[in-house]
């Protein structure tokens, strides 16, 4: 008799969410074709103010994906071309895209060795190595752990230096008794079907509590007009999220904790599961979102090897830091040992909410043998 077919663990099922809430997202959908309204109209409004609200900042705005969102951003803060930006080389290369896009300098802070995250002692020891203060620096809520912000907002402003959060991975964290994205001067996040609130497309937002930031950025995702035809500010580009996406993502938001503490007490299980041979970067707590579950492996290719026994998919989050991708700066040479090393030894396993009991079970064994 034939050996029956293992069943593989996604990485990741998008359509899985979507079946649940289908008839809600139809209405959603349906409503925007017949209101003859696709782009800034009232979906697009209330989104705005319900994701405000959510977040405890006086503005949101919307624009088209998290790295215009970063872009925008950085613009409405005054960033010009030649400016440095301080950010980590751990998260995926879209901050230093954003900054490349706006002719300013990415330059690298190492990362805490337990958290993979930035730190101020890092931060601290990378402005020390510098020939020039940074503008801005970029803090990215890596895997869906907030860094530590407040302390990295008040050690930045006694230097005069601003402060981006990237809560793409993190939306829905709480530090320090407020939501991450609350705390910098401004903050920005993603709608990638793959995060934690995912759109049905590409989307993206930028979050401040100052409405002169806020007007900055409506203009300059809109080509810079103060209304319509009439542009006033340079650097204005074409990043709206349209009707669809909006109404997707409201009807959303209200499962966003919950589908936040499905994620924490999957990772828990991991948790009590890893084996001698790994480590859970993370643990689950109001700080952390569980975007991601991302173990350190001694052995990497040996943990590979187990999981795909195990019919389990992984994915590596992030295998080249920036500083070693081939647009880097060339010239610049970076000592980040702590990113460098973490990129060889991070593995990232499946961790959506709608995973089931038997497929996390199958997730927990196979970390086990790790």
């Amino acid at each position: 008799m034939a050996e029956a077919r293992l069943e593989t663990v996604p990485f990741n099922d998008l359509g899985r969410a979507t079946s649940v809430f289908r008839d809600e997202i139809d209405r959603a959908v349906a409503r925007v074709i017949s209101s003859g309204w696709y782009v800034l109209g009232p979906e697009h409004d209330a989104w705005e103010r319900e994701l405000a609200e959510y977040m405890g900042v006086a503005e949101a705005v919307a624009v088209g994906n998290g790295t215009d969102a970063l872009q925008l951003a950085l613009a409405a803060l005054g960033v010009e071309p030649g400016d440095t930006i301080l950010t980590a080389a751990n998260a995926g290369g879209y901050s230093s895209t954003a900054i490349r896009a706006l002719g300013a300098i990415p330059v690298f802070a190492d990362v805490e060795q337990e958290t993979l995250l930035l730190s101020v002692r890092t931060l601290d020891a990378a402005i020390a190595g510098l020939r020039r203060q940074p503008r801005v620096i970029i803090v990215t809520h890596l895997f869906g752990a907030a860094a530590e912000i407040q302390d990295i907002v008040g050690w930045a402003q006694g230097k005069g230096i601003l402060v981006v959060e990237d809560c793409a991975q993190s939306l829905g964290a709480i530090v320090g008794g407020v939501r991450a994205g609350s705390v910098a001067d401004v903050a920005t996040t993603s709608f990638y079907p793959t995060k934690n609130l995912g759109a049905l497309g590409d989307g993206g937002a930028v979050l401040t509590r100052d409405a002169g930031i806020a007007e900055r950025v409506r203009k300059l995702r809109q080509y810079g007009w103060d209304r319509k035809y009439h542009a006033v500010l340079g650097g204005g580009m074409n990043s709206r999220l349209d009707e669809m996406q909006a109404a997707v993502l409201r009807v959303k938001l209200p499962q966003l904790d919950a589908w936040n503490d499905r994620r924490r007490e999957i990772h828990r299980v991991y948790e009590g599961a890893v084996g001698d041979g790994a480590r859970m970067v993370n643990r689950a707590g109001e700080s952390y979102v569980a975007h991601l579950a991302v173990i350190e492996a001694a052995d990497r290719a040996h943990a590979q090897e187990v999981f795909a026994r195990h019919g389990v998919r992984v994915d590596i989050h992030y295998p080249i830091p920036d500083h070693r991708q081939a647009i880097a700066d060339e010239g610049e040479s970076w000592s980040l040992p702590v990113t460098e090393a973490a990129a060889n030894h991070i593995l990232s396993i499946p961790l959506f909410p709608e995973l089931t009991s038997a497929e996390v079970d199958r997730v927990a064994t196979a970390l086990g043998e790790v």
